[in-house]
C-alpha cells in the first residue's frame, strides 16, 4: 500500500480532529457523516465543534484540496484504502455502552467492501469494552464482506487519547500510540501512518488495546 488515502466515518470530536490532522500531513481524506448540515458546514470551512486551532486547520486542508466531507459512504470507500470509524459509543444507564451506531456503520462499510477488489483496512477508534471488536465487529465485517479478515480486509483498533482543548496538540505530540492488530500486515501499515507524529508506538493484541483505553480513561 504505497499511498494511504483515508476515509473517516463520523465527524464528531475525534473524527474531525483526526481527519484534519491526517490531511495536514498530506494524506487525501474524505469525511463521512449522516448530517447534511454538518457536511455543508465543514465543506464551507466551519468546524462542527469548538477546539483551539481547528478553524484555521480545517480551512487550510480544504483549500489545499486534501479534505472534503460527504454523506456518501460509497464515495468515501472508493476514494480510500484505510477507513477510520469514529462514531459515538455512549454509556447506557446500566453502565454498558450503546453499540447500535457502531454496528450500523460497520455493516454498511462491510457491504461496500464486499464489492471492492483491493485490500482495505478498517481502523476502529471508538471506545469499546474489551472483547467487542473480536466478538461483535469482526463477525459483522466478515459476514457483510463475505471475506476473511487478514486476507480480504484488515482490522485494527487504535484508541484515541485526545483531550478537549488540546486535541490537535495531543494528536501531533502523542505520549503513546496503541495499535491493536488482528493481522500484522495491517498493523504495520497503520504503524507507518502514525509514525509521522512521533511518540511511543505499541503494537499489541486487539483486546490489550481495548483494555488500555479503558485503563487510560479511568486515570
Amino acid at each position: 500500500m504505497s499511498e494511504i488515502n483515508i476515509s473517516v466515518f463520523g465527524l464528531g470530536y475525534v473524527g474531525i480532529v483526526s481527519a484534519c490532522c491526517f490531511a495536514n500531513n498530506r494524506h487525501k481524506v474524505v469525511g463521512v457523516d449522516i448530517s447534511e448540515e454538518k457536511v455543508d458546514l465543514i465543506n464551507q470551512g466551519t468546524p462542527p465543534i469548538i477546539e483551539p486551532g481547528l478553524d484555521q486547520l480545517l480551512k487550510k486542508v480544504i483549500n489545499n484540496n486534501l479534505f472534503k466531507a460527504t454523506q456518501s459512504a460509497l464515495q468515501a470507500i472508493n476514494e480510500s484504502n484505510v477507513s477510520l470509524i469514529c462514531v459515538g459509543t455512549p454509556s447506557k444507564t446500566d453502565g454498558s455502552i450503546e453499540l447500535s451506531y457502531l454496528k450500523q456503520v460497520v455493516n454498511e462499510l462491510g457491504s461496500l467492501l464486499a464489492k471492492k477488489n483491493s485490500f482495505h483496512i478498517v481502523v476502529l477508534r471508538s471506545t469499546v469494552v474489551p472483547g467487542t471488536i473480536r466478538n461483535v465487529v469482526l463477525p459483522i465485517l466478515e459476514k457483510s464482506t463475505g471475506k476473511q479478515c487478514g486476507k480480504g480486509f484488515g482490522l485494527v483498533f487504535v484508541p484515541e487519547f485526545l483531550r478537549e482543548g488540546s486535541a490537535i496538540e495531543d494528536f501531533y505530540k502523542p505520549l503513546k500510540t496503541v495499535i491493536g492488530q488482528y493481522d500484522s500486515n495491517s498493523g504495520s501499515i497503520i504503524k507507518k501512518l502514525f509514525e509521522d507524529f512521533g511518540g511511543i508506538i505499541n503494537c499489541v493484541s486487539i483486546e490489550t488495546a481495548e483494555m488500555t483505553k479503558y485503563l487510560d480513561n479511568s486515570w
